[in-house]
């Protein structure tokens, strides 16, 4: 679903819902904000109700409840995710937890083929957080949801002692649809398949890092936080062939390609001169001891699609804002299987393994 579509027609929501909410006038979470009663209900009413703003979430009921007739108009089979957020900072240069947990969740269905329609948002929230940076969060959640063009139409909130939890953690899950015929899965990638990724890699996890200040870096360096859903859109219009898609959060480019290789039992075999990095982010990775290619992203997919279609997939991929930067970086072989080999800069070769352990602690 492009960015300005809607999630489904008017017909789906609940009308005329005309209760009068509750406003919040606490500066900080309290333990009564998750105790059930009028305070919890302030909050909600206040933040989150007034925050994503839709008929389906102000009827405040146990459940959204939405039409089957019309989901099955947008497809033939029905996708679900979930996944939880408990980034640190909250907040860091081009994005924060809000978008994160929004476009996260986004990009999980439409990797899939899945138009992303509804999203569900619970929180975990730790007594003394600052009123002030939740409704910051959920700002922009809004935003985010807005743009991608999907609702949160439910969700929950509790409330832990001080000590209990690190300010905010948030969990979304969300549904979409899957068009009619479309097939993606890495098991149908081919000899001579091409791999495309959509821009810069590792900006999301090198940002984070910085953002911590434990290094004392000054750095430019943004989060690659976005919704994929148009991007991938466009795609599958200009290459319908298309053989698998995933978005390359934790673990990085590297664990995706693996698991492709995994699942096809190919070599997928890279060039590292065309590997799109900025330099900031090498030059942080140097300074650490990490690869690049194992850093988080959160906007950036890893594309497999059939040689002949793949120059009319990467000029549709460069047309949308979210692949303007998009290249080819490499191709399948057959041997060796189930392997990702990459040429290096140096004219020789390594393979690139599964992340053993943990590179950055935290970063979605």
């Amino acid at each position: 679903m492009s960015a300005d579509a809607k999630p489904l027609s008017q017909a789906t929501r609940s009308e005329g819902i005309r209760r009068r909410r509750g406003r919040l006038r606490d500066t900080r979470i309290t333990l009564s904000h998750g105790g059930g009663g009028k305070a919890m209900r302030d909050l909600i009413d206040d933040v989150f109700v007034a925050g994503f703003d839709n008929a389906l979430l102000a009827s405040l009921d146990d459940q959204a409840r939405i039409s089957l007739a019309e989901l099955a108009a947008c497809g033939d089979r029905l996708a679900f995710t979930t996944d939880s957020y408990v980034v640190d900072p909250l907040f860091f240069p081009g994005s924060d937890i809000g978008a994160l947990a929004v476009n996260g969740t986004v990009n999980d269905l439409a990797v899939g083929g899945a138009r992303p329609l509804f999203l569900s948002c619970s929180v975990i929230l730790e007594e003394g957080l600052e009123v002030a940076t939740l409704r910051r969060v959920v700002r922009s959640m809004q935003a985010a949801a807005a743009a991608a063009g999907v609702a949160v139409v439910t969700g929950d909130t509790k409330v832990v002692p001080r000590g209990s939890a690190d300010k905010l953690f948030i969990n979304t899950a969300g549904i979409g649809v899957i068009r009619a015929g479309l097939e993606l899965d890495p098991s149908a990638v081919r000899v001579g398949d091409v791999i495309l990724v959509n821009g810069l890699l590792g900006d999301h996890g090198a940002a984070v890092l910085n953002a911590r200040g434990d290094l004392a870096l000054e750095s430019d360096i943004a989060s690659d936080c976005q919704a994929l859903n148009g991007l991938i859109d466009t795609l599958i219009e200009a290459c319908p062939a298309v053989r698998c898609l995933r978005d390359a959060t934790r673990g990085g480019v590297a664990t995706v390609l693996n698991e492709f290789a995994l699942a096809c039992e190919l070599c997928l075999h890279i060039d590292e001169h065309a590997l799109p990095i900025r330099e900031e982010v090498k030059g942080l990775c140097e300074i650490l001891g990490l690869d690049p290619l194992y850093l988080a992203n959160e906007g950036k997919l890893v594309a497999v699609v059939p040689a002949d279609g793949a120059e009319a997939a990467l000029a549709a991929m460069r047309s949308h804002p979210a692949g303007r930067e998009a290249v080819r970086i490499g191709t399948v072989c057959a041997t060796p299987p189930a392997t990702v080999v990459m040429a290096t800069l140096f004219g020789g070769e390594r393979i690139v393994d599964m992340l053993v352990g943990e590179q950055l602690p935290r970063i979605c």
